[in-house]
């Protein structure tokens, strides 16, 4: 029941906004359980508490799945808005006191398209905090962290893998990117340009296309986001992208392009388990960014 307009309305516990959050991006009781160090007795519990507060249900459960229902799909952006405002706000009492170096590793995608905007940012509410940042492939990024050569590390990985200890930030679509106006997808055989062994992307177009058949052809191959859209925009070849990398310039091709679908991937982080609070205040900013991405689709 919805309260009586005479009496304050209840407030919203933060931990448990959390545990919702942690369920409806995992799909999972068990898991959001262990994303939030709470037992999964105690994590039902929390949502039973959420439900009665709003006298709304905000999950449709079955045996095997746990699904979002509109209500829920609804207080998740208010979740997830008023978790960051807590950051923010804490953040402003507590970071100006924090001083170190932090060493965050990227893949070349996303140091050169969103890392500028996230240091950026960083550096204006934690001036005292240093980030040192080396770009490679996630394959070296995941070595370099267990030799604690990196404190944090951004990772893509393949849809059907995770690495060790990895908070998948986001899950998004690999699409196939052609020139607007291009031709280079009804070539045969098939001119792609890729990254070399080891990308999640790579290893996703490769699939796809032997799993229908289609014959092709490495026509340019570079490790670095330019030159797979220098690759696009030329018309030489067609390429896979996360669907958000795709430019105005650029277009989308599907099934009926003749071009078969490749599926998604994770982009993940892996924080140091002794991170110290410079490192944990560039991880909670990193997530911070992204939530605002999953939301609004802008970093």
């Amino acid at each position: 029941m919805n309260a009586p307009l005479n009496h304050p309305l209840p407030l919203l516990d933060l931990d448990v906004l959390r545990t919702f959050v942690a369920i409806a991006e995992t799909g999972s009781f068990t898991t959001a359980a262990n994303a939030v160090f709470r037992t999964p007795s105690a994590v039902s519990m929390q949502i039973k508490k959420l439900e009665d507060i709003l006298g709304r249900s905000v999950f449709a459960r079955d045996a095997r799945s746990v699904t979002l229902t509109t209500d829920g799909e609804m207080l998740l952006g208010y979740a997830r808005r008023l978790l960051s405002i807590n950051r923010e706000v804490v953040s402003k009492f507590i970071i100006p006191d924090i001083v170190g170096v932090v060493r965050l590793g990227s893949p070349d995608d996303y140091g050169e398209r969103v890392l500028p905007h996230v240091l950026k940012r960083f550096a204006q509410s934690h001036p005292s905090i240093a980030v040192d940042v080396t770009i490679d492939q996630s394959s070296n990024l995941r070595r370099r962290m267990d030799d604690r050569a990196l404190d944090i590390t951004l990772l893509t990985n393949s849809y059907k893998t995770s690495a060790l200890g990895a908070e998948v930030l986001l899950t998004e679509p690999i699409v196939w990117a052609g020139a607007k106006g291009g031709c280079a997808h009804l070539r045969e055989p098939l001119p792609v340009s890729l990254w070399e062994e080891g990308c999640a992307w790579r290893a996703g177009a490769l699939e796809a296309l032997g799993r229908e058949g289609r014959n092709y052809r490495v026509a340019y191959m570079s490790a670095h986001t330019a030159g797979q859209r220098a690759a696009i925009m030329s018309d030489l070849a067609v390429a896979p992208l996360p669907k958000s990398f795709l430019g105005s310039d650029m277009v989308e091709l599907c099934p009926k392009d003749g071009m078969p679908d490749i599926g998604t991937y994770n982009l993940a982080m892996v924080v140091a388990p002794d991170a110290s609070a410079p490192v944990k205040a560039v991880a909670d900013h990193i997530r911070a960014t992204f939530e605002v991405f999953r939301e609004t689709g802008k970093f």
